[in-house]
């Protein structure tokens, strides 16, 4: 089947499937109803053409690759409208120090709760847990080489869907987003004066005098 009528066939599963499509699964899927072998290549050249059709200003959402497939997303400038039908569930709601938690997760996970702790210097165990029931995180196992063996967290699908990446690593670098510069503290020796100071009184005036 040429690439015009085998596109319509890519695009029409893609658009049904509640998650992402891997092209082996659109590969097997499209086997099983045209009931002949499918080419991968040919199913590639497909979903590339598809991705540049609906990158056309005119669409409101395009193909993107997230999870290991490929699914339809909304296309960022119309993210505020779409969140009033569903984005109250994840972001609006979420503290600061919910969100300080989360991008603590997203970047160092998989990462402990005293981990968590130790770089924002506070308890996390509510943020963790508004976090859990927004379905942002998961528990992913425990650190077994840890005392205690902690459980650990790492970003969930959901949380990977609404960014709209496919993993961890389509982040953005964190050189990238700070607007700040990173003062570093000065060491111990050079806060020394440099000639020191042989004894030190206070007149009489309240005045430091040394000498």
């Amino acid at each position: 089947m040429n690439i015009e009528l085998l596109m319509p066939q890519v695009e029409a599963l893609i658009f049904a499937s509640e998650r992402p499509l891997t092209q082996i699964e659109l590969c097997d899927y499209l086997g099983a109803a045209l009931e002949s072998p499918q080419d991968p290549a040919g199913v590639a050249a497909c979903v590339e053409a598809i991705r540049e059709k609906y990158d056309s200003d005119y669409y409101p959402f395009s193909l993107r690759e997230i999870g290991g497939g490929y699914q339809f997303l909304t296309k960022k400038e119309f993210h505020k409208t779409i969140l009033q039908l569903n984005g109250d569930k994840h972001i609006r709601k979420l503290s600061t120090a919910a969100m300080e938690t989360l991008a603590i997760i997203a970047y160092k996970q998989p990462v402990t709760k005293g981990e968590i702790e130790y770089i924002r210097g506070v308890s996390a165990d509510y943020s963790i847990q508004k976090l859990l029931e927004k379905e942002l995180i998961v528990i992913a196992g425990r650190k077994e080489d840890a005392v205690g063996k902690p459980l650990i967290y790492t970003t969930s699908k959901s949380f990977m869907d609404y960014l709209g990446i496919n993993s961890a690593a389509s982040l953005p670098a964190l050189r990238d987003i700070l607007s700040t510069d990173v003062v570093l503290p000065t060491s111990a020796l050079e806060a020394l004066p440099e000639v020191a100071v042989s004894s030190l009184a206070v007149a009489e005036n309240g005045e430091l005098v040394g000498g």
